[in-house]
């Protein structure tokens, strides 16, 4: 059985979440199982995880994005963009990631998938949220 590490698993996440904001937006019917079983050959808790806490979160997750991009707003982002962004919110408000790890991991798939300005965004989001997650204690 293939054993993906972490940073691997978040790309299929990001992939699984690029999927489904496509069928959205298309208005086409989908089956988040079935999506998930189609990017990620393998059966993966942390994939379930995370995927299925950031649909459940969407409004939460966006409502913060939207807070703290600049002269912007998440639904403006490219999909990609906006997979990364809310994985990464997703997993520095309601996993036990440590901050550090959730935000790094951001930035490497950033690194790969968005340009240079949306990576910068990216970057001063989160790092917004987990100055406001720490110092409001959660």
């Amino acid at each position: 059985m293939e054993q993906l590490n972490r940073s691997e698993l978040r790309k299929k996440i990001m992939t699984i979440l690029y999927q489904i904001s496509i069928y959205e937006k298309g208005k086409i019917e989908y089956n988040v199982d079935e999506v998930i079983k189609e990017v990620a050959t393998i059966d993966n808790e942390f994939i379930k995880n995370i995927v299925y806490g950031v649909i459940t979160y969407k409004d939460e997750i966006d409502s913060l994005a939207n807070k703290y991009l600049k002269d912007w707003s998440i639904d403006r982002l490219g999909n990609t963009d906006k997979a990364i962004l809310r994985l990464s919110i997703y997993e520095l408000l309601y996993t036990d990631t440590p901050p550090i790890v959730s935000i790094n991991e951001a930035i490497e798939l950033a690194k790969d998938y968005s340009d240079d300005s949306v990576r910068k965004m990216i970057n001063a989001t989160l790092d917004a949220i987990y100055h406001e997650k720490v110092e409001n204690g959660k």
